[in-house]
């Protein structure tokens, strides 16, 4: 599947599942880091590592917010 439809996927689908589920937990600072955490995770694997100079790494997390241009999921939340 495509970067596009992997996106589209997940913000349809999964995050509304989340954000949904998540109302009717008691949020603590603990979970909103951990939310943060596993949404960054699953965004990186679907826009793939990065290459500098023939190097592959991982993205940043400024990185992971520029290609993906939306609300993180404890914001909305």
């Amino acid at each position: 599947m495509s970067k596009v439809v992997k996106i589209t996927t997940y913000k349809t689908i999964v995050k509304l599942v989340i954000v949904y589920g998540s109302q009717t937990w008691a949020m603590t600072e603990m979970d909103m880091k951990g939310l943060g955490t596993w949404e960054r995770e699953i965004l990186r694997r679907i826009c793939a590592p990065a290459t500098d100079q023939g190097i592959w790494r991982i993205k940043t997390n400024q990185e992971m917010r520029e290609l993906y241009k939306d609300l993180d999921i404890v914001a909305d939340i």
